[in-house]
């Protein structure tokens, strides 16, 4: 490992438990990006929403594809529900209750 903590020049990946900066920075844009485009209204609530579930089912298929490090999916998969239930808490109230 390189001494910024970059992990491609080894070819290693980060210990299980550890913060990976290049995925936090990702997530952190990504998150950011699907907020600005609600406010521009270039996508609703609902269909960002659709897209996190989405992505939730991504992550699994790729679990039973055998294609995650072993204990990914499920810190992902939190990861994702929290992103979700801050795109939920942005509904309008009756949109939100069944």
């Amino acid at each position: 490992m390189t001494q910024d903590g970059d992990n491609l020049s080894t070819g290693f990946a980060a210990p299980l438990g550890s913060p990976d900066p290049h995925g936090e920075a990702a997530l952190v844009l990504v998150e950011t990006l699907i907020h600005a485009l609600i406010a521009k209204g270039s996508l609703s609530t609902l269909e960002a929403i659709d897209i996190v579930d989405d992505a939730v089912e991504v992550q699994s298929a790729m679990d039973e594809d055998g294609r995650h490090i072993h204990g990914a999916r499920p810190r992902a998969a939190a990861l994702l529900r929290i992103i979700g239930g801050s795109l939920s808490s942005d509904l309008p109230m009756s949109l939100d209750s069944p």
